[in-house]
C-alpha cells in the first residue's frame, strides 16, 4: 500500500490518522487561519477584475467533481448570454507564465483539467500560478465573466460568487485538517460560500444536488467513432482512472453492467504507453481527464467515457442573477461571511 493509499484509508476509513499527521494539522490550521485573516483585514490584497468572478472549489484535497461542474456552469452561462472564460492553476502542467490555451492544447504543458475544459467547451481557458494575470488574458479575449477552477483557497483573486462542491458520498471524511484528514480548511468555511453543490448521494437541505451522467464511449484513436455504454455490458474491460476518487468511475461502470478490472492511478498521473499494457486485447475504458493525456499513443480498443453534470436549472439562474446585480461594496473579502445558500 502506498503512502497516499494509507492516508486515504485514514481519512475516509476506520484507521486512526498517525500521530505525526495530527501533530502537523495544528500548525497547518493555524497558518491557514492566519492567511485568511490577513486578507480579511487588508494586510494582503485581493485583486479585483473588471468583470465578475465565480470561484468553484472544494474543501478537501482530491477530487469532488469540480471539473464537470465548471463545464456545466460554463455551458449554462453561455446559454444565458454570457461570454465565460475559465482560469486554472494548471496543476500537472509545466507552463511557467500565464497563457491562453489553443484549440488543441498539450496537457503536459497546460495540465489535464484545463486541456479537457478547453476541448470540451470551446471557451477561452487560461492557466497560470498568477490567476489575476491569467484572468486578464481572458478578458482581453472577450470574456465578460471569469470562472475560476479550484480557486476557493486562492484569495489573491477577488470573487463575486463562491461555489463549493462536496463529494456526496465521502463528504469530509474524518473531519480533520491536512494531513490528519482531507480538509484544506475547516468545514465551518461553508457558511461563507454562496452555494454548496452536493455531487452524488442525497443532498441535505440547503445544498444543490448534482448527479454525473455517463455518455457514449468515444474511441481515442478515432473520436468520431462512438459506442453506447450498454454495448460493453457483460464484457470484462480494463478501467483506468487517474482522478481524485477513482472508485466513483469504477462503480459507475459496474452499475452499467460492465465487468471491471480496476487500474487506479494517482490524480494527474502522466501516462506512458507502457502504463496501459495489460497483456490482453480487452477494451480499455478511461475517464475523459485521462484520455486527453493518452490519445497520442492510443490503441484502437481504448475508449473514454465522458460525464456530464446535471443540476437544477434554478441553480444556474441564481448564479447568473448574482452576476447582473450590483455587488454592494464590491467583491467580497476572504472570510466576509456572505451567505445565501440555495
Amino acid at each position: 500500500m502506498s503512502g497516499s493509499d494509507f492516508l486515504q484509508r485514514c481519512w475516509y476509513g476506520d484507521r486512526p490518522p498517525p500521530w505525526w499527521t495530527r501533530l502537523l494539522a495544528a500548525p497547518y490550521g493555524g497558518a491557514t487561519a492566519a492567511r485568511r485573516a490577513m486578507y480579511r483585514r487588508g494586510w494582503l490584497h485581493s485583486q479585483r477584475l473588471s468583470v465578475p468572478v465565480i470561484v468553484v472549489g472544494n474543501l478537501v484535497a482530491g477530487g469532488a467533481g469540480k471539473t464537470p461542474l465548471v463545464i456545466a456552469l460554463v455551458e449554462a452561462l453561455r446559454a444565458r448570454g454570457f461570454r465565460p472564460g475559465v482560469v486554472s492553476r494548471g496543476y500537472g502542467g509545466n507552463a511557467k507564465t500565464p497563457h491562453l490555451l489553443g484549440a488543441n492544447p498539450d496537457p503536459a504543458e497546460t495540465g489535464d483539467e484545463p486541456a479537457l475544459m478547453r476541448m470540451r467547451t470551446g471557451v477561452p481557458v487560461a492557466v497560470g500560478a498568477d490567476r489575476p494575470a491569467a484572468s486578464r488574458l481572458l478578458i482581453d479575449a472577450g470574456a465578460d465573466v471569469i470562472v475560476a477552477d479550484d480557486g476557493l483557497q486562492h484569495y489573491a483573486l477577488a470573487r463575486d460568487v463562491e461555489i463549493c462542491v462536496i463529494d456526496g458520498e465521502r463528504r469530509f471524511g474524518n473531519g480533520r485538517l491536512l494531513p490528519a484528514g482531507p480538509l484544506r480548511e475547516p468545514a465551518s468555511r461553508l457558511r461563507e460560500t454562496d452555494f454548496i453543490v452536493c455531487n452524488g448521494g442525497a443532498a441535505p437541505a440547503g445544498e444543490v444536488p448534482m448527479q454525473l451522467t455517463m455518455a457514449d464511449a468515444r474511441s481515442l484513436s478515432d473520436p468520431a467513432r462512438r459506442q453506447p455504454l450498454p454495448a460493453f455490458a457483460g464484457q470484462r474491460v480494463h478501467a483506468v482512472a487517474g482522478i481524485g476518487h477513482p472508485q466513483r468511475f469504477f462503480e459507475a461502470l459496474r452499475a452499467a453492467g460492465i465487468d471491471v478490472v480496476e487500474h487506479a492511478f494517482p490524480d494527474h498521473h502522466r501516462y506512458a504507453a507502457g502504463d496501459l499494457e495489460f497483456g490482453d486485447d480487452r477494451p480499455v475504458l478511461m475517464t475523459e481527464k485521462d484520455a486527453v493525456k493518452c490519445r497520442v499513443f492510443a490503441s484502437e480498443n481504448w475508449w473514454c467515457v465522458p460525464v456530464s453534470a446535471d443540476l437544477p436549472s434554478p441553480f444556474f439562474d441564481a448564479v447568473a442573477a448574482r452576476l447582473v446585480k450590483p455587488q454592494q461594496g464590491g467583491a467580497r473579502k476572504a472570510g466576509s461571511g456572505v451567505g445565501g445558500l440555495t
